[in-house]
């Protein structure tokens, strides 16, 4: 098949999950205040962005008000849907150029850590409502682990694309089969580690974005405390020994959650839409300025949209992690 299309070709559609239960945001407090992070988003989609978005709601009691919230917003259509969790980055299907198919990966809860009911069946949700058929494939991903240049050059990072809690028994050349057939990969570039404590086991898209065919990005430490500035520097190594353009993008620093533990807040999880960039912020106005700066410079015609994403970030993930795009 053809390769997967870069996230800055044009869009169709932008699905976008809503908080729909609250056993993942610990209770009700927190749900509502992501849900109003994720309106602010959605509304940024759907106006400067101009994308139509699908949002997807995962459960029947958080159905009308979803509704109410976007009742006459222009470009935003409320999907009813079934899910446990709202990363539909990790659990919807990888469309393919032109929407003409999806890849349907199976998907096993992040190896197990987090499997709620109905999770596994959002790809075909999500390819019925898009109209979309889905070539199925027998291999655990989640769309969360690899980035797409357009043109078949793939990053992903070894801690969770070889974890056997995923795949038993892959290798290198084992993935660069199963993406070549079901991505159209002619190539994987392949990181080490992804941040401290992220639960994914270390996704690309907190670590590592393609910006241009030959132009990847990753972050740079924010303060002398940052605990993933190792982390960060060995990336750039590898992204600048495999050939490629490295922009350094300033991370929001050290956060950390209730128990004094770095949460793995990234400013790479950034969505690019249609006309726009959305980039998660953490509370740290100076870092996400230089974030918001560093990211004009390589997409020059899009909007760099700063938005906050702390009680999103609760849940696991942020901007890029609750969306997945339907390419024109």
């Amino acid at each position: 098949m053809s390769p997967i299309p870069a996230e800055w070709a044009p869009h169709r559609a932008m699905w976008v999950g809503w908080p729909s239960h609250e056993e993942p945001w610990a209770g009700e407090t927190l749900m509502r205040a992501a849900q109003d992070e994720i309106e602010e988003l959605v509304r940024a989609l759907a106006g400067p962005g101009l994308e139509r978005v699908r949002l997807m709601v995962g459960s029947e009691a958080e159905l009308a008000g979803a509704q109410a919230r976007f009742a006459g917003v222009e470009n935003v259509e409320v999907v009813a849907g079934t899910f446990g969790d709202v990363w539909l980055r990790d659990t919807g299907p990888i469309f393919g150029a032109g929407s003409g198919t999806a890849a349907a990966f199976r998907f096993n809860g992040w190896g197990g850590k987090y499997v709620m009911d109905g999770d596994e069946t959002v790809a075909d949700q999500i390819g019925e409502r898009s109209g979309t058929p889905l070539t199925r494939v027998d291999a655990v991903m989640e769309g969360g682990s690899l980035d797409h240049d357009g043109e078949g050059v793939i990053l992903t990072t070894r801690q969770c694309l070889l974890n056997p809690n995923r795949n038993t028994g892959w290798t290198e050349e084992t993935a660069q089969a199963v993406l070549g057939e079901a991505l159209g990969a002619t190539r994987i570039v392949w990181l080490g580690d992804g941040l401290k404590n992220d639960h994914t086991d270390g996704h690309v898209d907190n670590l590592a974005r393609f910006v241009a065919p030959g132009v990847a990005a990753c972050p740079i430490a924010f303060g002398t405390d940052d605990p993933n500035a190792e982390i960060y520097d060995a990336c750039a190594r590898d992204l600048a020994a495999a050939g490629f353009k490295v922009v350094r993008i300033p991370s929001p620093g050290l956060l950390l959650d209730e128990d004094g533990e770095p949460i793995p807040a990234s400013h790479m999880n950034f969505l690019i839409a249609n006309g726009a960039v959305v980039v998660p912020t953490y509370g740290n106005e100076a870092a996400g300025k230089l974030a918001q700066e560093a990211l004009a410079s390589v997409f020059p015609d899009r909007e760099i949209i700063l938005l906050p994403s702390n009680a999103v970030l609760t849940g696991g993930g942020s901007f890029h992690c609750i969306s997945q795009q339907e390419p024109a």
